[in-house]
C-alpha cells in the first residue's frame, strides 16, 4: 500500500506461517496531547508527562538548566531522546558515563543511572513497562488496566555487544536513496527519527498501511499531524469502530494499535518532525541491510 518511491514498498511480505490470527476484537487508539494537559510532575526538573501504550512508557520533559533524571534500579534498558541541538546531557550508568551532544539518541543500560542536562531543554525517555512505577504516572494508564488485543507479550531483544555500556548516536545523519529515516535499535526500542515535512504532506501519495501484532508510537516534535486509522471489519459487527482523524500538534504522542490501517499527514505549514517507536524493535525493518544505523552494536535474535 506504498507508494513506488517509499522504501517501505521493498519490505517482504510477512510468511503466512507466522501471520496473526485473524482478530477478534480491537482497541482504540490513544492520543496524549501534552500542549493540552497539565504535566505529572512540575518540580525542580521542569515539567514532565507520561503516556503509555501496551508495552512502553514516554516520558516528554522540558528540563530546567542543570536537571536530574535518575534510576535507581532500572530492570531493563531505556531510550534518552536529546531533539535540540542546544541541549546535550551527561549520562551516568554503573561505571560508564557519556557526554552526550544535543541531537542524539541514546541507550542506557538496566540498573542505576542518570542523566543530568545541564543547560536544560527537551528531554524525551522511553520505558518499558517493566518500570511500573512510572506506568502508574501515565495520563492514560486506565486505558490499558486491561491488556489490548492482538499484541503478543513483550520479549527484549539481545543484549549490546558491549553489555553494560551506553551507548549514544547522532542524529545528523543523511539521508539515501532506499533507506528509511534513521533507524537506531537497542534491546528493547526501535527509534525512526523521520525525515522532516516541510508544509502539507501530499495527499495523493500517503502510505496507508497496518501491522499484524505490534504497537506504532508516532511522537511529534515539531508542527502538527492528523493520524488517519481505519480499523478491519470482521464478523461480529459490535466491534466495528468508525475511523479516526485526530489532529496531534506538538508535543504530543499517538498510539497506533494492530491491526489498524494508519497513515500520517503533516498538516503545520513550516516543520514537521516526527519519530516512529516501536517496542520491541520491528524484524521487518531490521532485516533491510543497512536500514539500521547502529546494528553492528546490537545483535537481532539468534544472532551472536
Amino acid at each position: 500500500m506504498y507508494v513506488k518511491s517509499d522504501p517501505r514498498s521493498t519490505l517482504s511480505a510477512p510468511s503466512a506461517t507466522v501471520k496473526a490470527p485473524p482478530p477478534t476484537a480491537f482497541a482504540g487508539a490513544d492520543y496524549a496531547k501534552f500542549y493540552e494537559l497539565a504535566p505529572q510532575e512540575d518540580d525542580g526538573n521542569g515539567r514532565t508527562w507520561y503516556a503509555r501504550g501496551q508495552n512502553f512508557v514516554i516520558a516528554y520533559s522540558e528540563a530546567k538548566p542543570g536537571a536530574r533524571f535518575a534510576r535507581a534500579q532500572q530492570p531493563d534498558e531505556y531510550v534518552i531522546l536529546l531533539p535540540d541541538a542546544a541541549s546535550g546531557a551527561t549520562i551516568s550508568a554503573g561505571a560508564d558515563m557519556r557526554t552526550v551532544a544535543g541531537y542524539s539518541v541514546a541507550f542506557v543500560p538496566p540498573g542505576r543511572s542518570e542523566v543530568t542536562v545541564p543547560d536544560g531543554g527537551r528531554v524525551i525517555r522511553m520505558f518499558t513497562v517493566k518500570s511500573a512505577d512510572l506506568a502508574a504516572k501515565c495520563v492514560n494508564a486506565a486505558s490499558y488496566a486491561t491488556p489490548h488485543p492482538n499484541i503478543p507479550p513483550f520479549e527484549p531483544w539481545p543484549a549490546a555487544r558491549e553489555a553494560g555500556r551506553i551507548h549514544a548516536y547522532s542524529l545528523d545523519v543523511k539521508s539515501q536513496d532506499g533507506r528509511f529515516g534513521r533507524i537506531f535499535r537497542c534491546s528493547t526500542f526501535m527509534v525512526n527519527y523521520l525525515e522532516p515535512r516541510q508544509g502539507l504532506r501530499d495527499v495523493t501519495k500517503l502510505s496507508p498501511h497496518h501491522h499484524d501484532d505490534f504497537e506504532q508510537c508516532s511522537l511529534a516534535l515539531e508542527g502538527a499531524y492528523i493520524h488517519d486509522i481505519r480499523w478491519p471489519w470482521i464478523p461480529d459487527m459490535n466491534q466495528w469502530r468508525e475511523d479516526d482523524h485526530e489532529y496531534c500538534a506538538a508535543p504530543s504522542i499517538a498510539v497506533i494499535p494492530p491491526p489498524s490501517i494508519h497513515t500520517s499527514r503533516s498538516v503545520g505549514p513550516g516543520v514537521n518532525q516526527l519519530v516512529d517507536i516501536f517496542c520491541p524493535p520491528r524484524m521487518d525493518f531490521s532485516a533491510k541491510p543497512g536500514w539500521v544505523l547502529n546494528a553492528d552494536d546490537y545483535p537481532m535474535p539468534g544472532q551472536s
